[in-house]
Protein backbone atom coordinates (compact mmCIF):
# COMPACT_ATOMS: atom_id res chain seq x y z
CA UNK A 1 0.00 0.00 0.00
CA UNK A 2 1.05 3.33 -0.67
CA UNK A 3 2.93 4.69 2.99
CA UNK A 4 0.57 8.10 3.29
CA UNK A 5 -1.75 8.93 5.03
CA UNK A 6 0.47 7.48 8.13
CA UNK A 7 -1.28 5.66 10.14
CA UNK A 8 -0.13 7.64 13.28
CA UNK A 9 -2.18 6.04 15.99
CA UNK A 10 -0.59 2.48 15.03
CA UNK A 11 3.05 4.27 14.76
CA UNK A 12 3.22 6.42 17.98
CA UNK A 13 0.05 6.05 19.87
CA UNK A 14 -2.69 8.64 20.80
CA UNK A 15 -0.44 10.60 22.25
CA UNK A 16 1.95 10.92 20.01
CA UNK A 17 -0.19 11.64 17.27
CA UNK A 18 -1.79 14.42 19.40
CA UNK A 19 1.97 15.93 19.47
CA UNK A 20 2.03 15.83 15.58
CA UNK A 21 -1.72 17.59 15.62
CA UNK A 22 -0.54 19.79 17.81
CA UNK A 23 2.63 20.72 15.84
CA UNK A 24 0.93 20.80 12.42
CA UNK A 25 -1.74 23.42 13.76
CA UNK A 26 1.05 25.80 15.62
CA UNK A 27 2.90 25.97 12.35
CA UNK A 28 -0.30 26.57 10.51
CA UNK A 29 -1.36 29.18 12.75
CA UNK A 30 2.22 30.61 13.09
CA UNK A 31 2.41 31.07 9.32
CA UNK A 32 -1.12 32.76 9.45
CA UNK A 33 0.41 35.27 12.30
CA UNK A 34 3.71 36.23 10.54
CA UNK A 35 1.35 36.75 7.51
CA UNK A 36 -1.10 39.25 8.68
CA UNK A 37 -3.83 37.59 9.87
CA UNK A 38 -4.20 38.41 13.06
CA UNK A 39 -4.95 42.51 12.46
CA UNK A 40 -8.35 42.57 11.13
CA UNK A 41 -7.67 45.91 8.96
CA UNK A 42 -5.63 43.42 6.50
CA UNK A 43 -8.24 40.86 6.50
CA UNK A 44 -10.97 43.41 5.44
CA UNK A 45 -8.63 45.50 2.89
CA UNK A 46 -9.10 42.18 0.42
CA UNK A 47 -12.68 43.36 -0.04
CA UNK A 48 -11.88 47.27 -0.43
CA UNK A 49 -9.01 45.49 -3.14
CA UNK A 50 -6.35 47.43 -1.16
CA UNK A 51 -4.35 44.66 0.21
CA UNK A 52 -4.37 41.13 -0.96
CA UNK A 53 -2.09 39.28 1.10
CA UNK A 54 -5.02 36.80 1.97
CA UNK A 55 -5.60 36.08 -1.22
CA UNK A 56 -1.95 35.06 -2.15
CA UNK A 57 -1.06 33.37 0.79
CA UNK A 58 -3.89 31.09 0.76
CA UNK A 59 -3.97 30.25 -2.90
CA UNK A 60 -0.15 29.98 -2.90
CA UNK A 61 -0.60 27.37 0.08
CA UNK A 62 -3.56 25.77 -2.07
CA UNK A 63 -1.91 25.06 -4.94
CA UNK A 64 1.04 24.22 -3.68
CA UNK A 65 -0.63 21.27 -1.57
CA UNK A 66 -2.36 20.49 -4.65
CA UNK A 67 0.33 20.17 -6.82
CA UNK A 68 1.86 17.64 -4.10
CA UNK A 69 -0.82 15.98 -3.40
CA UNK A 70 -1.59 14.33 -7.12
CA UNK A 71 2.36 14.54 -7.86
CA UNK A 72 2.67 11.95 -4.73
CA UNK A 73 -1.13 10.25 -6.07
CA UNK A 74 1.09 9.88 -9.74
CA UNK A 75 4.22 8.46 -7.96
CA UNK A 76 2.34 5.88 -5.66
CA UNK A 77 3.62 7.51 -1.93
CA UNK A 78 0.11 8.80 -1.40
CA UNK A 79 -3.44 7.09 -1.39
CA UNK A 80 -5.95 10.20 -2.22
CA UNK A 81 -9.05 7.80 -1.26
CA UNK A 82 -8.07 8.31 1.91
CA UNK A 83 -7.50 12.15 2.13
CA UNK A 84 -10.73 13.57 3.90
CA UNK A 85 -12.43 15.25 1.29
CA UNK A 86 -15.81 17.77 2.36
CA UNK A 87 -18.70 15.88 0.70
CA UNK A 88 -20.48 18.87 -1.32
CA UNK A 89 -24.10 20.24 -0.11
CA UNK A 90 -24.21 23.11 -2.84
CA UNK A 91 -26.86 25.49 -2.10
CA UNK A 92 -26.33 25.34 1.34
CA UNK A 93 -22.77 26.09 0.83
CA UNK A 94 -23.49 29.10 -0.71
CA UNK A 95 -26.06 30.40 1.37
CA UNK A 96 -23.36 29.70 3.92
CA UNK A 97 -20.87 31.36 1.91
CA UNK A 98 -22.19 34.85 1.43
CA UNK A 99 -23.66 34.80 5.14
CA UNK A 100 -19.44 33.82 6.14
CA UNK A 101 -18.61 36.86 3.57
CA UNK A 102 -20.37 39.22 5.11
CA UNK A 103 -19.48 38.81 8.49
CA UNK A 104 -16.07 38.44 7.37
CA UNK A 105 -16.26 41.96 5.62
CA UNK A 106 -18.27 43.63 8.88
CA UNK A 107 -15.97 42.09 11.58
CA UNK A 108 -12.92 41.64 9.96
CA UNK A 109 -12.34 38.02 10.53
CA UNK A 110 -13.36 34.79 9.61
CA UNK A 111 -13.52 32.06 12.38
CA UNK A 112 -10.32 30.82 12.24
CA UNK A 113 -8.27 34.08 12.05
CA UNK A 114 -10.27 35.40 14.61
CA UNK A 115 -8.43 32.53 17.02
CA UNK A 116 -4.93 33.81 15.76
CA UNK A 117 -6.03 37.42 16.73
CA UNK A 118 -6.90 35.79 19.96
CA UNK A 119 -3.74 33.99 20.39
CA UNK A 120 -1.62 37.75 19.53
CA UNK A 121 -4.11 39.18 22.52
CA UNK A 122 -6.38 41.27 20.27
CA UNK A 123 -9.32 42.69 21.72
CA UNK A 124 -11.28 42.67 18.40
CA UNK A 125 -10.07 38.95 17.86
CA UNK A 126 -11.43 38.48 21.61
CA UNK A 127 -14.64 39.97 20.92
CA UNK A 128 -15.27 38.52 17.52
CA UNK A 129 -14.35 35.18 19.03
CA UNK A 130 -16.77 35.06 21.41
CA UNK A 131 -19.52 36.00 18.61
CA UNK A 132 -18.37 33.15 16.71
CA UNK A 133 -19.26 30.88 19.71
CA UNK A 134 -22.41 32.62 20.70
CA UNK A 135 -23.61 32.03 16.63
CA UNK A 136 -22.27 28.26 16.72
CA UNK A 137 -24.47 28.15 19.64
CA UNK A 138 -27.88 29.71 18.32
CA UNK A 139 -26.79 27.88 14.84
CA UNK A 140 -26.57 24.02 16.74
CA UNK A 141 -30.18 25.30 18.58
CA UNK A 142 -32.02 26.34 15.72
CA UNK A 143 -30.58 23.90 12.44
CA UNK A 144 -33.72 21.70 13.18
CA UNK A 145 -36.11 24.49 11.67
CA UNK A 146 -34.36 23.97 8.19
CA UNK A 147 -33.13 20.95 8.20
CA UNK A 148 -34.56 19.62 5.09
CA UNK A 149 -32.48 22.51 2.82
CA UNK A 150 -29.23 21.72 4.81
CA UNK A 151 -29.19 18.58 3.51
CA UNK A 152 -31.08 19.65 -0.13
CA UNK A 153 -28.55 19.48 -3.16
CA UNK A 154 -25.97 16.94 -2.08
CA UNK A 155 -23.52 15.78 -4.76
CA UNK A 156 -21.23 13.45 -2.36
CA UNK A 157 -17.31 13.83 -2.23
CA UNK A 158 -17.37 16.14 -5.54
CA UNK A 159 -13.50 17.08 -6.93
CA UNK A 160 -13.41 19.70 -10.25
CA UNK A 161 -12.47 17.13 -11.55
CA UNK A 162 -15.37 15.00 -11.22
CA UNK A 163 -17.60 17.48 -12.53
CA UNK A 164 -16.03 18.77 -15.41
CA UNK A 165 -15.12 15.73 -16.48
CA UNK A 166 -11.49 16.36 -17.19
CA UNK A 167 -8.36 14.45 -15.75
CA UNK A 168 -6.59 15.25 -12.92
CA UNK A 169 -3.19 16.86 -14.32
CA UNK A 170 -5.17 18.83 -16.69
CA UNK A 171 -7.66 20.46 -13.68
CA UNK A 172 -3.78 21.18 -11.70
CA UNK A 173 -2.19 22.83 -14.60
CA UNK A 174 -5.16 25.01 -15.29
CA UNK A 175 -5.61 25.69 -11.15
CA UNK A 176 -2.21 26.63 -10.85
CA UNK A 177 -1.93 28.66 -13.95
CA UNK A 178 -5.19 30.44 -12.46
CA UNK A 179 -3.86 31.23 -9.28
CA UNK A 180 -0.81 32.53 -10.75
CA UNK A 181 -3.18 34.93 -13.11
CA UNK A 182 -5.11 36.11 -9.94
CA UNK A 183 -1.68 37.03 -8.01
CA UNK A 184 -0.30 39.17 -11.29
CA UNK A 185 -3.94 40.87 -11.16
CA UNK A 186 -4.27 41.06 -7.38
CA UNK A 187 -0.99 42.59 -7.24
CA UNK A 188 -2.02 45.51 -9.91
CA UNK A 189 -4.77 45.96 -8.25
CA UNK A 190 -3.31 46.80 -4.76
CA UNK A 191 -1.01 48.75 -6.75
CA UNK A 192 -4.00 50.62 -8.09
CA UNK A 193 -6.22 50.96 -5.04
CA UNK A 194 -3.90 50.42 -2.18
CA UNK A 195 -0.90 52.43 -3.63
CA UNK A 196 1.46 49.51 -2.50
CA UNK A 197 4.46 49.91 -4.65
CA UNK A 198 5.45 47.12 -7.36
CA UNK A 199 7.40 44.54 -5.77
CA UNK A 200 10.19 44.05 -7.07
CA UNK A 201 11.00 40.60 -9.12
CA UNK A 202 13.27 38.48 -7.69
CA UNK A 203 15.09 34.74 -8.47
CA UNK A 204 13.04 33.36 -5.62
CA UNK A 205 9.62 34.49 -7.47
CA UNK A 206 10.29 32.92 -10.65
CA UNK A 207 11.86 29.81 -9.13
CA UNK A 208 8.45 29.30 -7.03
CA UNK A 209 6.13 29.84 -10.44
CA UNK A 210 8.72 27.88 -12.29
CA UNK A 211 8.59 24.72 -9.56
CA UNK A 212 4.93 25.11 -9.44
CA UNK A 213 4.45 24.82 -13.12
CA UNK A 214 6.91 22.26 -13.44
CA UNK A 215 5.30 19.99 -11.11
CA UNK A 216 1.93 20.48 -12.45
CA UNK A 217 3.14 19.29 -15.83
CA UNK A 218 5.06 16.13 -14.57
CA UNK A 219 1.28 15.46 -13.09
CA UNK A 220 -0.23 15.98 -16.18
CA UNK A 221 2.55 13.44 -17.35
CA UNK A 222 2.46 11.17 -14.96
CA UNK A 223 -1.27 10.62 -15.04
CA UNK A 224 -3.13 9.50 -11.85
CA UNK A 225 -3.29 5.55 -11.27
CA UNK A 226 -6.20 3.66 -12.76
CA UNK A 227 -7.56 0.95 -10.65
CA UNK A 228 -5.89 -1.65 -12.08
CA UNK A 229 -2.67 0.12 -11.44
CA UNK A 230 -3.48 0.28 -8.17
CA UNK A 231 -4.32 -3.66 -7.58
CA UNK A 232 -0.96 -4.04 -9.19
CA UNK A 233 0.95 -2.60 -6.50
CA UNK A 234 -1.20 -4.52 -3.75
CA UNK A 235 -1.58 -7.71 -5.35
CA UNK A 236 1.26 -9.06 -3.74
CA UNK A 237 -0.19 -8.36 0.04
CA UNK A 238 -4.11 -8.91 -1.16
CA UNK A 239 -3.27 -12.28 -2.99
CA UNK A 240 -1.79 -13.74 0.18
CA UNK A 241 -4.98 -13.00 2.07
CA UNK A 242 -7.26 -14.89 -0.81
CA UNK A 243 -4.83 -17.84 -1.09
CA UNK A 244 -5.41 -17.75 3.26
CA UNK A 245 -8.97 -17.86 2.81
CA UNK A 246 -8.35 -14.61 5.07
CA UNK A 247 -11.46 -12.65 3.85
CA UNK A 248 -13.73 -14.84 3.03
CA UNK A 249 -16.32 -15.58 5.55
CA UNK A 250 -18.80 -18.97 6.28
CA UNK A 251 -22.49 -18.36 5.38
CA UNK A 252 -22.90 -19.35 9.28
CA UNK A 253 -20.65 -16.52 9.98
CA UNK A 254 -22.40 -13.75 7.58
CA UNK A 255 -25.94 -15.42 9.23
CA UNK A 256 -24.15 -14.45 13.09
CA UNK A 257 -23.03 -11.25 11.61
CA UNK A 258 -26.38 -10.05 10.59
CA UNK A 259 -27.79 -11.21 14.22
CA UNK A 260 -25.13 -8.94 15.59
CA UNK A 261 -26.39 -5.29 16.47
CA UNK A 262 -22.94 -3.79 16.45
CA UNK A 263 -22.07 -4.01 13.37
CA UNK A 264 -23.64 -2.56 9.63
CA UNK A 265 -23.59 -5.29 7.41
CA UNK A 266 -24.19 -4.63 3.86
CA UNK A 267 -24.55 -7.30 1.55
CA UNK A 268 -23.41 -6.48 -2.21
CA UNK A 269 -24.93 -9.19 -4.60
CA UNK A 270 -22.68 -8.58 -7.70
CA UNK A 271 -25.12 -11.33 -10.29
CA UNK A 272 -26.34 -10.30 -13.45
CA UNK A 273 -30.28 -9.52 -12.83
CA UNK A 274 -31.82 -12.80 -13.86
CA UNK A 275 -29.86 -14.59 -11.27
CA UNK A 276 -30.61 -12.22 -8.80
CA UNK A 277 -34.58 -12.15 -9.49
CA UNK A 278 -34.72 -15.48 -8.95
CA UNK A 279 -32.97 -15.83 -5.71
CA UNK A 280 -30.70 -13.26 -3.37
CA UNK A 281 -30.19 -13.27 0.15
CA UNK A 282 -32.81 -10.87 1.86
CA UNK A 283 -31.35 -7.15 2.40
CA UNK A 284 -29.13 -7.89 -0.44
CA UNK A 285 -28.38 -5.13 -2.61
CA UNK A 286 -28.28 -5.86 -5.79
CA UNK A 287 -24.58 -4.21 -7.50
CA UNK A 288 -23.85 -5.88 -10.92
CA UNK A 289 -20.15 -6.20 -11.35
CA UNK A 290 -19.82 -3.75 -14.41
CA UNK A 291 -21.65 -0.77 -12.11
CA UNK A 292 -18.84 -1.61 -9.04
CA UNK A 293 -16.28 0.71 -10.08
CA UNK A 294 -19.39 3.56 -10.19
CA UNK A 295 -20.68 2.97 -6.97
CA UNK A 296 -16.83 2.53 -4.74
CA UNK A 297 -16.88 6.69 -4.28
CA UNK A 298 -20.33 6.44 -2.18
CA UNK A 299 -19.38 2.69 -1.06
CA UNK A 300 -16.31 4.36 0.39
CA UNK A 301 -17.92 7.71 2.06
CA UNK A 302 -20.74 5.98 3.76
CA UNK A 303 -18.38 3.80 5.15
CA UNK A 304 -18.24 3.70 9.03
CA UNK A 305 -15.68 1.81 11.38
CA UNK A 306 -18.51 -0.59 12.09
CA UNK A 307 -19.30 -1.22 8.38
CA UNK A 308 -18.71 -4.58 7.13
CA UNK A 309 -19.11 -5.27 3.15
CA UNK A 310 -20.00 -8.72 2.11
CA UNK A 311 -19.47 -9.38 -1.56
CA UNK A 312 -21.58 -12.64 -3.07
CA UNK A 313 -22.20 -14.09 -6.38
CA UNK A 314 -23.05 -17.59 -7.67
CA UNK A 315 -19.59 -19.20 -6.39
CA UNK A 316 -17.04 -16.92 -5.43
CA UNK A 317 -15.29 -15.65 -9.03
CA UNK A 318 -17.40 -12.51 -9.72
CA UNK A 319 -17.82 -11.74 -6.22
CA UNK A 320 -13.77 -11.90 -5.65
CA UNK A 321 -12.95 -9.43 -8.75
CA UNK A 322 -15.25 -6.95 -7.10
CA UNK A 323 -13.00 -7.53 -3.61
CA UNK A 324 -9.81 -6.55 -6.07
CA UNK A 325 -11.64 -3.49 -7.57
CA UNK A 326 -12.66 -2.21 -3.59
CA UNK A 327 -10.00 -3.27 -2.00
CA UNK A 328 -7.62 -1.28 -4.75
CA UNK A 329 -9.69 2.08 -4.10
CA UNK A 330 -9.55 1.41 -0.82
CA UNK A 331 -12.87 0.07 0.67
CA UNK A 332 -12.24 -0.30 4.41
CA UNK A 333 -13.95 -4.33 5.86
CA UNK A 334 -14.53 -6.06 2.40
CA UNK A 335 -15.35 -9.59 2.55
CA UNK A 336 -16.33 -12.49 0.53
CA UNK A 337 -19.31 -14.96 0.92
CA UNK A 338 -17.52 -18.10 1.05
CA UNK A 339 -18.79 -20.55 -1.79
CA UNK A 340 -21.28 -17.75 -2.88
CA UNK A 341 -24.85 -18.19 -2.95
CA UNK A 342 -24.49 -21.50 -3.92
CA UNK A 343 -22.72 -22.70 -0.65
CA UNK A 344 -25.65 -20.52 1.15
CA UNK A 345 -28.39 -23.04 -0.25
CA UNK A 346 -26.13 -26.16 -0.04
CA UNK A 347 -25.67 -25.10 3.77
CA UNK A 348 -29.26 -23.82 4.67
CA UNK A 349 -31.44 -25.32 1.85
CA UNK A 350 -30.04 -29.08 1.82
CA UNK A 351 -33.44 -30.45 3.18
CA UNK A 352 -35.79 -28.46 0.97
CA UNK A 353 -35.26 -30.09 -2.70
CA UNK A 354 -36.76 -27.43 -4.45
CA UNK A 355 -33.53 -25.37 -3.28
CA UNK A 356 -30.76 -26.44 -5.93
CA UNK A 357 -27.70 -23.98 -6.49
CA UNK A 358 -26.84 -22.66 -9.92
CA UNK A 359 -24.74 -24.97 -11.88
CA UNK A 360 -20.86 -22.88 -12.45
CA UNK A 361 -18.64 -23.49 -15.59
CA UNK A 362 -15.74 -25.43 -14.40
Amino acid sequence: MPPFPLPLDAMIGHYGAYAVYLAIGFAFGYVLEISGFAISTRLAAQFYLKDMTVLKVMFTAIIVAMVLIFFSTAIGLLDFNLVWVNTTYLWPGIVGGLIMGVGFIVGGFCPGTSLVSVATLKIDGMFFALGTLFGIFIFGETVHLIEEFWNSSYYGRLTLMDWLNLPTGVVVLGVVLMALAMFWAGEKLEQHFGGIEKPRRTWGRYAGIGALVAGALLVVLLGQPTTEAKWARLAPEKEALLEARAVQIHPGELLASLADDQLQVVMLDVRDEADYNLFHLRRAEHLPLDEVDAAIPDLRLNSTVNTVYVLMSNDESAATEAWKRMAAESVPNVYILEGGINEWLVTFGHDDPTVQPTPTPP
